[in-house]
């Protein structure tokens, strides 16, 4: 069975939004290389609106970018009830129906890990509907104010177990997290 994976830029205050506002100064080659490896798992990519409406303005630009290189030709979901199916960025196709359903049959095909990327509130779904198997959090060592995090103090009671910790030479911790159902 495939796994479903998200790794997200985060602040030690837990900001997930605009990383390149707080990540330029602490990005460094461990954390490239963690990237890397994430990528290198990954063959499908699930996104939600606001990402997709975000990520195909930019990324088809950059294509020359190792991450526009490696998310361009990528297979690409959209949950998104607002968006129509002829989605222009290549190999983007929106999801219809329950996205539950729909990730539930997107794992028991073949193929490598299906990546959340951005995709705040697709991330916080799938997680609570026990669906995302590991979710990364590389935290950078700022405090970033204001901005979206990625749990609300009204989310359900949800234990994690620890994969996987990395600290690089900036400073910032790769933590990778599984749902623990107990």
């Amino acid at each position: 069975m495939r796994k479903v994976t998200s790794g997200l830029f985060t602040s030690v205050d837990g900001v997930v939004v605009e990383p390149y506002k707080f990540q330029h100064d602490s990005f460094d080659e461990e954390l490239g290389a963690g990237m890397t490896a994430f990528m290198s798992r990954t063959d499908t990519v699930l996104l939600g609106r606001n990402s997709y409406l975000e990520w195909a303005e930019w990324w088809p630009a950059h294509a020359d970018d190792p991450f526009g290189r490696w998310i361009n030709p990528m297979p690409k979901y959209v949950a998104s009830t607002s968006l129509g199916d002829d989605l222009a960025w290549e190999n983007s196709t929106r999801i219809t129906g329950d996205l539950d359903d729909f990730v539930r049959d997107l794992k028991q095909q073949d193929g490598g890990d299906i990546a959340v990327t951005g995709s705040i509130s697709v991330v916080r779904h799938l997680l609570f509907a026990g669906l995302l198997d590991e979710l990364q959090l590389m935290i950078h060592p700022v405090i970033a104010g204001p901005g979206r995090r990625l749990f609300e103090p009204t989310d359900p009671h949800t234990r994690l177990t620890l994969v996987d910790s990395t600290v690089t030479s900036k400073g910032n911790v790769l933590n990778t997290y599984a749902r623990r159902d107990d």
